[in-house]
């Protein structure tokens, strides 16, 4: 017999051909703060969803109290008494707290006895040790206070398995210390929690034992007497960087190509400077929570900086949109293709020159769709865009194909300065070495490229400096041949660093 309440033995989840997770085991116990960690990539989200019915596992087994079950979806993942709270909590702004903690539990037609809920509501909040007005409405509360709802709401759902994944990433020190003290009371309680979390000193402080995973894989789990932030970092950055191009020598001239001191977002980034030379590749690395993507938002003019300077080639401009960055020669690979890199529908003659349509229109104002074909068709050749033509709808591709695509929009305006976030993102390894190959071509024709990248050995093959960030705040800057997987994710979990950087 096992002694724990939920277990998930052997479970593998594909998304078509790619693995989110390969043959993960994982056993919860009651009263117990289990801390699960591994980097952007590793498998923890989709192991959550497994965990809370949202995803079905395409093999291995789920058990409750050591009795096989299938969770068919997240209510039923919750009447067993599984739930979980994230980042950004759930609720709902124009009801109050007592309504919030209650909103699932009525059904329709059944009469709301109003004196029993609020009652109810004080109780679980008070279990909680936490002071919160239940009549108070759920709009003006803080994020802590959010969070404090959505726990009680899983409370008066008898909850047994309590995940909270990345909850402290918004909070200030005071509102951490009180999560961590809510936590606590629950595992006195006899609720298993799970604990998710790239601030590996929290998980040191609270977990009773540490899960860590890598590339959808389980490395290891050892009681916190075990444990240390070193060999946590250790497990979590041990893959083989061999995959990813070799370095390749450094492009960068001495002409400044990209230049930020001071800049600063409120309530997102604050104080962010550095240079990016033509020809230099930097990367910004960082773990989620960072804000990097903040940052190339700002100088993209999508949420222009609040104060401090942008530079391009010496000179101080304003840029308060994307139309203005484009003129001045900067280009922006967002993180999210299908929301905001390409229009999934259309072609991928029309995303190639989404971008640079005016370029396109003859002087009575029409599209010259011959010359629009021919470019989408060169940028399929260059690229190796695998798809029968360029009339082919970009969203019947595959993720690697799209990204190229999204590539082809930003290489046709001929930047000076490309700014690429997560640009290997959920692509399969072939493509990846192909994406790095468009950077390093890039910086050898004289580009500055700006990177963000979430995957270590990615960064480490491609930067020539790397600025890794926390929090909003800018912690150092690597030379990128003298960085080491451990230094760089040292700086970006806040431990004391091993070596120093420049």
């Amino acid at each position: 017999m096992s002694d724990a309440i939920l277990e998930l033995l052997g479970i593998s989840k594909f998304f078509a051909m790619t693995a989110a997770l390969s043959d993960v085991s994982i056993a919860l116990r009651p009263g117990e703060i289990h801390g699960i960690v591994g980097e952007n990539g590793a498998g923890k989200s989709t192991l959550i969803k497994i965990m809370t019915g949202v995803h079905q596992p395409t093999s291995g087994q789920i058990r409750i109290d050591d009795v096989p079950v299938q969770l068919k979806g997240t209510r039923d993942a919750q009447e067993r008494g599984i739930a979980a709270i994230y980042q950004e909590p759930m609720v709902f702004p124009d009801l109050d707290v007592a309504e919030n903690i209650f909103i699932s539990h009525n059904k329709l037609g059944e009469v709301v006895r109003w004196r029993e809920m609020y009652a109810e509501a004080d109780r679980l909040i008070a279990r909680l040790g936490v002071s919160l007005e239940v009549d108070r409405a759920a709009s003006g509360l803080t994020l802590a206070g959010q969070q404090t709802v959505e726990i009680a709401r899983a409370l008066a759902l008898d909850v047994k398995v309590l995940i909270m994944d990345e909850p402290t990433a918004s909070l200030s020190a005071h509102e951490v210390d009180q999560l961590l003290r809510i936590a606590r009371a629950l595992k006195a309680e006899g609720v298993a929690v799970v604990y998710i979390s790239h601030r590996l000193e929290e998980v040191v402080e609270i977990a009773d034992r540490v899960t860590v995973l890598r590339d959808g894989q389980h490395v290891s789990t050892r009681d916190i007497g075990d444990v240390t932030t070193e060999r946590m970092i250790a497990e979590m950055v041990g893959r083989d960087a061999g995959e990813f191009f070799a370095r390749e020598k450094s492009h960068a001239t001495d002409k400044v190509a990209l230049s930020i001191e001071g800049l600063t977002v409120d309530g997102a980034f604050a104080d962010v400077t550095f240079d990016v030379h033509a020809g230099e590749v930097v990367c910004l690395a960082g773990l989620v929570g960072a804000r990097r993507t903040d940052v190339a938002l700002s100088i993209f003019g999508v949420v222009p900086a609040e104060s401090g300077t942008i530079a391009i080639n010496g000179k101080a401009v304003a840029i308060t949109n994307p139309k203005q960055a484009m003129e001045l020669g900067i280009a922006y690979v967002s993180e999210d293709r299908r929301k905001l890199g390409l229009a999934m529908p259309m072609s991928i003659v029309a995303n190639t020159t989404l971008a640079t349509l005016e370029q396109f229109l003859s002087r009575s104002g029409l599209v010259n769709r011959r010359r629009e074909r021919d470019v989408a068709e060169s940028f399929r050749r260059r690229l190796n865009i695998r798809t029968p033509n360029v009339n082919t709808s970009v969203g019947t591709l595959s993720g690697g194909n799209q990204q190229k695509v999204m590539l082809s929009k930003w290489l046709n305006a001929e930047p000076s300065i490309m700014i690429f976030d997560e640009p290997t993102r959920g692509i399969d390894v072939g493509a990846k070495a192909e994406v790095h190959e468009i950077i390093h071509e890039l910086a050898a024709s004289g580009v500055a490229v700006l990177v963000i990248s979430s995957d270590l050995p990615e960064v480490l093959s491609l930067a020539d400096r790397i600025i890794v960030m926390r929090e909003g705040r800018q912690m150092g800057i690597y030379d990128g041949a003298e960085a080491t997987q451990e230094n760089v994710m040292q700086l970006a979990t806040g431990q004391e660093l091993t070596a120093e950087p420049a």
